[in-house]
């Protein structure tokens, strides 16, 4: 789409260059906002000029750069990553479950998915399962951290402020070797995911599990092992913020996200019965 009320851009080439003037917003793969009119926009600060690594290991786990495309990451995951990383075979069933196809993946970067917060976002629903933490240098300098879940305080809404921007995320290193899983379901085939649920079984045998797209912002509920059946249906069921829009009724979502979970609960529990026999 034609941006016409854009009239400049700017290649950031430091920390400074991120200082935006009244009309400029900072732009990396630019998938959204090319994607529809942008009337208060009047110019765009590239943030892929800086140069930031796409992912680095670190002695803390995994950095990704928030410039860094989905097809970037999803192909370092499968290719390159340490094989005891086993966690990051979330990632591509995350990236199916966006509606998008391959071709966006190549420009639509991870931290974009992640600031434009949208419920179905696929990469909030990867980073929620495994704890990442959002770096954010703040305008006067500085910087702060906070976990990508709770970046996310409404449907296509953060907790970013004016000036804010989203430099990386880091997935510790504790829940790199876990076990994942991610279940979704649409009303339409090849429609936007009317909910997700994914879950991460840890070593000690702690497990999370995270209600995304049916619910406004993520829904990331903890135990100190698999929870048994009941116990994980109440607490998906008592969310209060599953929404109705084209794709889906609330109570719809609500049901569907019971029966999703309880599949991703029984599979695990199967999996240490059977590991452990």
């Amino acid at each position: 789409m034609d941006i016409t009320s854009v009239t400049s851009y700017r290649a950031a080439r430091t920390r400074a260059d991120l200082t935006l003037a009244p009309g400029e917003v900072v732009l990396a793969g630019g998938t959204w906002l090319m994607s529809e009119p942008q009337p208060e926009t009047t110019g765009f600060v590239d943030l892929t000029t800086l140069g930031w690594p796409d992912l680095e290991i670190t002695d803390a786990g995994l950095r990704i750069g928030a410039t860094c495309t989905i097809a970037r990451l999803l192909a370092w995951a499968e290719r390159e990553a340490p094989a005891e990383w086993t966690s990051l075979g979330l990632a591509r069933p995350a990236a199916d479950a966006l509606l998008a196809s391959f071709k966006i993946w190549n420009t639509a970067t991870v931290g974009g998915n992640v600031c434009r917060a949208f419920a179905a976002g696929a990469m909030i629903a990867f980073l929620s399962t495994l704890d990442a933490t959002a770096l954010v240098w703040t305008p006067d300098g500085g910087e702060r951290r906070i976990a990508v879940a709770e970046l996310i305080v409404d449907n296509a809404v953060t907790s970013l402020a004016p000036g804010e921007v989203l430099r990386a995320l880091d997935i510790p290193a504790a829940a790199l070797t876990s076990r994942v899983a991610l279940q979704k379901i649409a009303l339409a085939e090849l429609g936007r995911s009317g909910a997700v649920v994914t879950a991460r079984v840890d070593p000690d045998g702690s497990s999370v599990f995270v209600v995304t797209a049916a619910v406004r912002r993520p829904r990331v509920l903890r135990f100190v092992r698999i929870p048994g059946a009941g116990e994980l249906r109440d607490a998906v069921a008592s969310a209060t913020d599953f929404y109705t829009d084209p794709l889906g009724s609330a109570d719809w979502r609500r049901g569907v996200s019971v029966v999703l979970a309880e599949r991703l609960r029984a599979g695990f529990a199967r999996e240490s019965h059977e590991g452990a026999a």
